[in-house]
């Protein structure tokens, strides 16, 4: 057993050993797949405390010589499958954690340096009767290996895109880097597979990838690996049962990453509400809010307006394909939204090319950005939500249409009114507070049409649902009127009790009067 070469199980064994684990063994199923074919290469990009090391440490419990781990494995499901003992630590394994090796070294050529020698020191222990034509050259070495021993090798890389997180501007040491790792393992023979792992997928030049032998995994598109990214719903729903936690309000909390259908919870802060037995921020606090901060007070791209509306509850259109997977290149905030994808601050819907503030842990992320300074309109707007609300509630009219015509006034310059969507937004701003209280919908089908805002009561807060119908140079009694004759209460088909309806109209009529107000607001109580 070595250090870097076969190293064993122990890492692997302190996650079992833990409080929690959820089983994430079928993994391994995966990659046996690969195993000695054209998809041996792969490289999976998550956000930080997603499991990635962890993961890492499992394959080489699994692969490396240097374990016996079927005892480890048993109650395990990877254990009930047919490839299992197939491959159980019958591999050669390189381990690296290449933010270890920088670290040391300060510089790439360092790095690249320190690295190749301190791999070449466990291999020599193990290998040193191969007969070698150049005994410092890895790659030298590996091949002599390989043609005189037919032994294949695994290599694991954590941490794979640690250059580019640390000189995000230095294209020469970035480029040395890739070099390194395309001449490393591009068309090798000796590898039976190569996993690494990072926040970042693999840096592109223009439209391709810098290392295009590798199968990519990354917050845009997990594809067949999406359950192994976090916590399924599932997962979640029965660790909840086992630790007495309400399911709700941790899926108001930690859900919200859609990675194709499969419905991903941050791991780091589940674990960490289920052994608190409490509800609060725990990922972001693993990182000061500074990382987010300089990406979304960027003065470029309209970003301000497109960061209000993301804040609102809005879903934005973008298109991933042309980020560079850098953190330093952004040619237009397509760029950008792309990295806090990746950095697991925005969620990406693949279906619908859209970017979205994934759940409340995140969302109050974004709000401690934008607190100190430069956005006052849109913090006064969330400070005065929960009055706003209360005053829906109380069926305030004019206070209600007041509050309104505030925050569009003082917001005019970042969310200009356009239509009945941009109304929207604004709206779901002004009731920012609602989500506390509420699961708040926009264009919500019920009876005979869609409704503009719903707000659903969370199960365990026991307010009125409310139904909003927005319209535009028409009037306030237009829009309950609306509500009743397209039955939109039907969208609550599965609520019984007391519903708000609220009707706003915006008056897009120049007019020279001082007291003119654009906004009115009539409010009505039913019962389903």
């Amino acid at each position: 057993m070595g250090i870097y070469l076969n190293p064993g199980n122990e890492e692997f064994q302190k996650a079992l050993n833990s409080k929690i684990y959820v089983d994430k063994t079928m993994l391994i199923s995966e990659m046996n797949r690969n195993l000695n074919t054209e998809h041996q290469n792969i490289c999976v990009s998550r956000p930080r405390r997603f499991g990635k090391s962890m993961t890492a440490n499992m394959l080489v419990a699994y692969y490396s010589k240097g374990c016996d781990s079927k005892s480890m494995f048993a109650d395990y499901k990877i254990a009930q499958d047919e490839s299992f003992e197939a491959n159980l630590n019958k591999y050669n394994v390189l381990h690296v954690n290449m933010l270890d090796f920088l670290n040391r070294a300060q510089t790439v050529d360092g790095m690249i340096d320190y690295l190749q020698k301190r791999l070449l020191w466990d291999i020599r222990r193990e290998y040193g009767d191969v007969d070698c034509f150049d005994r410092e050259d890895l790659i030298d070495v590996l091949e002599n290996i390989y043609s005189q021993r037919n032994q294949k090798f695994i290599i694991i890389i954590d941490e794979w895109d640690c250059i580019f997180r640390k000189y995000p501007g230095d294209d020469e040491a970035q480029k040395k880097y890739l070099d390194f790792l395309r001449l490393w393992m591009k068309d090798k023979p000796y590898i039976a597979l190569a996993y690494m792992t990072g926040i970042l997928p693999i840096k592109k030049y223009g439209e391709h990838s810098a290392l295009n032998m590798f199968d990519e995994y990354s917050m845009t598109n997990q594809r067949e690996l999406a359950e192994f990214t976090g916590f399924t719903e599932e997962e979640v729903q029965s660790l909840c049962v086992s630790y007495g936690m309400p399911y709700d309000r941790m899926k108001q909390w930690y859900d919200g990453y859609d990675l194709k259908g499969v419905q991903i919870y941050n791991p780091r802060s589940v674990v960490m509400s289920l052994l608190g037995h409490d509800f609060d921020s725990y990922w972001t606090k693993t990182e000061t809010y500074e990382a987010l901060k300089k990406y979304i007070q960027m003065d470029m791209y309209h970003l301000k307006a497109l960061v209000t509306q993301l804040i609102s509850g809005s879903h934005i259109k973008i298109n991933p394909d042309k980020f560079q997977n850098d953190m330093s290149t952004f040619a237009s905030v397509d760029d950008i939204f792309t990295l806090l994808v990746h950095l697991g601050y925005l969620t990406y819907d693949f279906e619908n090319k859209t970017v979205s503030i994934p759940n409340q842990e995140v969302q109050k992320e974004f709000i401690n950005c934008i607190e100190d300074g430069g956005w006052e309109p849109v913090m006064d707007a969330i400070r005065n939500s929960e009055a706003l609300l209360w005053a829906t509630i109380d069926g305030k009219e004019e206070y209600v249409a007041q509050m309104i015509e505030q925050v569009h006034q003082e917001n005019i310059s970042i969310l200009k009114y356009n239509d009945e969507n941009s109304m929207s937004c604004v709206l779901s701003l002004a009731y920012y507070a609602a989500r506390k209280d509420y699961v708040m919908y926009r264009e919500l089908a019920g009876g005979k049409g869609f409704a503009d805002i719903v707000f659903v009561p969370r199960k365990y807060r026991d307010v009125p649902a409310i139904v909003v119908e927005l319209k535009w140079d028409k009037s306030s009694d237009a829009a309950i009127a609306q509500i009743k004759k397209k039955e939109y209460m039907q969208s609550l088909k599965d609520y019984h009790g007391e519903v708000i309806l609220v009707g706003i109209n915006y008056d897009n009529t120049d007019s020279v009067k001082d007291d003119y107000k654009r906004h009115s607001c009539r409010i009505e109580r039913i019962k389903l």
